[in-house]
């Protein structure tokens, strides 16, 4: 029966219509033209003496310490967050859950002005706290990881929300009847049974926190060594030093698809 089923498997396979196979080869080359024109521009010889530059060095070590703030902010913000969604019924829950999502669909640059007219220097909230504190979130590393964290929460807070929705609450249930409270409950009942959500949403909030152009660039400017990330080392030097431009890429080109490698359990199986 077992090959019989193979068999049949087979043959529904070998009938796909060629003009789904032409179209889909083609939205492959979408993906694939761009990364082989990326690698055919790569200037290898140069490779290690490019990635030792100041500016790659900088740009490098200031992504790696803003990504991770982000996405440890993002982790103890937006766990809680994803929970009061997932489980707390209030009023405008609905509201709030669109408010929380919208960065992922507002253009990072909008994103960014958004941040500055609330927390810039004379923005709503951000005059107030320079006056009293003489403290500046714009043009400064804090304010990278602030860019980030907004552009980069969302991906987990949707992540832990769907496995919140999903988790069999029985077991929540049980434990607090046992006499738990609901935070113990929640750190040695809950947490475990989302890990796998939560270490993937973790890890795509710091990729996408990684990665982060527009948001920063509005809100943070471009410093070198200071405020410039590895994209936005990248866009300096399309206009003065393509190698270096192309370096960088690659370098991020090569964590994006680590990334990928360490989430392709989590997103499909083969």
């Amino acid at each position: 029966m077992a090959r019989d089923e193979g068999a049949t498997v087979r043959r529904v396979r070998q009938r796909a219509p060629l003009s789904l196979l032409v179209l889909g080869s083609i939205g492959a080359l979408v993906f694939v033209l761009p990364l082989i024109g990326l690698l055919s521009r790569t200037p290898w010889a140069r490779l290690p003496e490019l990635l030792a530059s100041d500016i790659v060095v900088d740009a490098l070590r200031l992504s790696l310490i803003t990504s991770f703030a982000a996405a440890v902010i993002s982790v103890l913000l937006g766990v809680p967050l994803a929970w009061m969604l997932s489980r707390v019924e209030f009023p405008g829950r609905h509201f709030v859950r669109s408010v929380v999502t919208l960065p992922m669909v507002l253009p990072p640059v909008v994103g960014g002005a958004a941040l500055l007219f609330a927390l810039g220097r004379r923005g709503l909230i951000g005059q107030p706290i320079d006056e009293a504190t003489g403290f500046i979130l714009p043009f400064s590393t804090w304010g990278v990881v602030l860019a980030n964290v907004f552009v980069a929460m969302p991906f987990l807070v949707v992540t832990v929300e769907g496995a919140l929705s999903s988790v069999d609450q029985r077991y929540e249930h049980a434990a607090a009847s046992l006499g738990a409270s609901r935070l113990t409950v929640f750190r040695r009942v809950t947490l475990p049974m989302i890990g796998p959500s939560l270490r993937a949403g973790a890890l795509l909030a710091w990729a996408r926190a990684l990665g982060e152009f527009g948001a920063t660039i509005t809100f943070a400017g471009n410093l070198q060594g200071r405020t410039q990330t590895l994209p936005l080392a990248v866009f300096v030097a399309l206009g003065s030093d393509r190698d270096t431009a192309i370096a960088i890429s690659l370098v991020l080109v090569a964590i994006s698809l680590v990334i990928l490698v360490a989430l392709r359990d989590r997103w499909w199986r083969t």
